[in-house]
């Protein structure tokens, strides 16, 4: 009876210890997130001291402990604990293995102990590039492990520091400027590979020279590239005696390379070579074209052709094409060639050769560039011939098919009859949102906390999540970029109605652009739409020419609008006065060409003097003819990308398309 009491007293007693431990580490989910969030507030604040305790009071039992061990070890680091920094960031990679934060905290720790610890440091760098060989913290780990045998020797008197360590250190150091050359620690890896004081091959200094180059560091390349194999470093010195502002002996060295050398690139560097130099070149650009024809062999001779193509006059530029798409029907120029030969049977009206050309066109390169017009303009053969059926369905396939192109745009005013490039006014901006559905509940609470710089490294191998922290963080030109490019990497893309593209055309400084169109008569979309070209939303954006701010204005034309209108204006740089004299710029052009938008977009990039010669000069029966025809690659590509985002911001926030 008396052991039974006994056992049944200390069960009281563990309970009521059990209870106290529970009340003491047990935290309901929403106290915990209330914990992280005054922590990280503090965190973001400056306050590290605080945030470090504040984080240590989340509960073990949180889904959110293990990142509250990595942000109490980014708190010690940011106050120079090392100490404390390397014992949380230990805890999250030995207690937590599987967790995403697990390799960064083990690199971290590594970092602060190569000096203190570098035989610790170096198990863990060895460790990472086991673990995660493809991660970016691998290829870093590769500097650190050089570094560390130059360290092992450079703090002993007495150590030798024999050929084979040297060899080890410079192998590390060789695999990161090959992997990284513009890598956030790539100039310290030129530094101490040539701290080794050994021999370095012709290769190794191109790789060194390819780095600084890249870091802007273009008279240090220079002395570098002079003890390479000139063969295989010519168009590095060509770009890099251009940096320098050798304009002279960049032309000389890309006329070598591409007469001599021209078997040491791929076909890519040819390609760069050549159009470097077509910009450095003195000479009118078919003169130039028939240089390269005479020098390039093999690699570079398709391109040649196709530039020769190029710059030939509308009477040879057809049989030009033809006799390049028969010579490199197996290039990477052979699409290109065949839509322009289907084009010209358009322009001649040869509609069944047209027709023809153009089916064989989309059976054999429905995915590259010029799908989406040759498409369209099978649709127009169609209308011009009055089959109604046939050319709807072509339409609906441009729309159905390249979405967010241009000819969809295009597609859509002639499904609908419509002569004027404009579909409305009006959008309805929406809020940037997280890209995706969060079904995990962890990262559903860091989008609620807003802690970006975390979801970033547990998600940042999304490009459209890099895009959406970007965005959080305020760099909106970056992130609008990011989601571009993300977008176009995409081989099919989603329905108009995902998140994502919202982050490919995003909506800013909205209420100032729609104040000022519809001040001077322009439409707001169609602003939004030229601002996202023109700067990418950058209201410090500034071109070689001088142009400034959101909507890229000379100095000199923004102080004749706002003399002619009698607008005051801080500056280029401030928001509203940049969009209040852009409006007003515009709406002038518009005016001179009869206030047609087509024509005074291609105004804002060409010039209004060449419009006017051009619509005078050049045959065309509409305004799809019209674009094909203007002349100058830059201000067509300009007409289209414009109408493109105008016609993604329409059917993204209005539901059309």
């Amino acid at each position: 009876m008396r052991d039974k009491m006994i056992i049944a007293t200390s069960l009281v007693v563990l309970c009521f210890a059990g209870g106290i431990f529970f009340n003491k580490v047990y935290q309901t989910p929403q106290k915990s997130m209330q914990i992280y969030e005054r922590a990280l507030s503090d965190y973001n604040g400056g306050d590290y001291s605080n945030a470090y305790y504040l984080f240590s009071k989340v509960s073990p039992m949180s889904d959110l402990k293990p990142i509250a061990l990595y942000r109490q070890g980014e708190s010690a680091r940011a106050i120079d604990d090392n100490v404390s920094a390397v014992k949380k960031y230990q805890l999250l990679f030995k207690g937590y293995k599987k967790n995403p934060l697990s390799i960064r905290a083990k690199y971290l720790s590594a970092q602060l102990l190569v000096d203190d610890n570098p035989k610790l440091a170096k198990k863990y760098f060895d460790q990472i590039m086991q673990e995660a060989p493809n991660s970016d913290y691998a290829i870093a780990s590769e500097y650190y492990l050089g570094l560390l045998i130059i360290n092992k020797y450079k703090n002993s008197e007495n150590a030798i520091f024999s050929a084979s360590q040297k060899q080890t250190a410079e192998n590390y150091f060789r695999h990161y400027l090959s992997k990284a050359p513009g890598g956030r620690l790539a100039n310290k890896v030129v530094e101490s590979w040539l701290s080794l004081e050994k021999e370095i091959s012709p290769d190794d200094y191109l790789l060194m020279a390819n780095t600084l180059y890249l870091f802007g560091e273009y008279s240090r390349a220079q002395e570098m590239i002079l003890k390479t194999n000139e063969q295989e470093s010519w168009l590095l010195n060509a770009k890099n005696l251009k940096a320098l502002g050798n304009i002279s002996g960049a032309r000389v060295v890309l006329n070598e390379g591409l007469t001599d050398f021209e078997e040491y690139v791929t076909e890519d560097e040819i390609i760069e070579a050549v159009d470097l130099y077509m910009e450095l070149s003195t000479a009118s650009k078919v003169n130039t074209v028939n240089h390269l024809k005479s020098i390039l062999s093999d690699k570079g001779r398709h391109y040649a052709s196709a530039l020769d193509c190029k710059y030939k006059t509308n009477e040879e530029k057809s049989k030009c094409y033809n006799q390049l798409y028969i010579n490199s029907s197996d290039s990477r120029f052979a699409p290109k060639a065949l839509s322009e030969i289907f084009l010209s049977a358009v322009e001649k009206k040869d509609f069944s050769l047209a027709k023809k050309i153009g089916n064989d066109y989309m059976k054999k390169y429905s995915d590259k560039d010029e799908a989406p017009m040759v498409l369209f303009w099978l649709g127009k053969i169609s209308e011009a011939k009055k089959d109604y059926s046939e050319y709807m369905n072509i339409y609906k396939n441009v729309v159905s098919n390249y979405p967010d192109s241009y000819y969809a745009y295009r597609a859509y005013l002639r499904m609908n009859h419509r002569e004027q490039p404009l579909l409305t006014d009006y959008i309805l901006p929406k809020p940037i949102e997280f890209p995706y559905e969060l079904r995990n509940q962890l990262l559903k609470k860091l989008t609620q906390l807003e802690d970006y710089e975390v979801l970033d490294e547990l998600l940042g191998h999304d490009e459209f999540v890099k895009s959406w922290v970007l965005y959080k963080q305020g760099d909106y030109s970056h992130s609008m970029l990011v989601a571009r490019n993300a977008m176009e990497k995409l081989e099919k893309k989603p329905d108009k109605h995902d998140l994502r593209w919202r982050l490919v055309y995003p909506v800013h400084y909205y209420e100032e652009i729609k104040k000022y169109a519809d001040k001077n008569g322009n439409n707001p979309p169609l602003m939004l739409s030229l601002i996202r070209e023109e700067s990418y939303f950058n209201p410090h954006a500034s071109s070689g020419v001088g142009a400034k701010g959101l909507m890229q204005l000379m100095p000199a034309t923004a102080d004749e609008v706002a003399l002619g209108r009698g607008i005051d204006y801080i500056n280029l740089l401030d928001v509203e006065s940049n969009i209040r004299l852009g409006n007003a710029y515009y709406s002038n052009i518009k005016s001179a060409l009869s206030g047609m938008d087509v024509s005074a977009i291609a105004s804002y990039n060409g010039g209004i003097g060449s419009v006017t010669k051009w619509k005078q000069s050049l045959s065309y029966v509409d305004t799809d003819s019209f674009v094909e025809k203007i002349p100058y690659d830059e201000t067509q590509n300009y007409v289209k990308k414009v109408f493109r985002s105008y016609w993604n911001y329409i059917r993204i926030y209005n539901g059309n398309g």
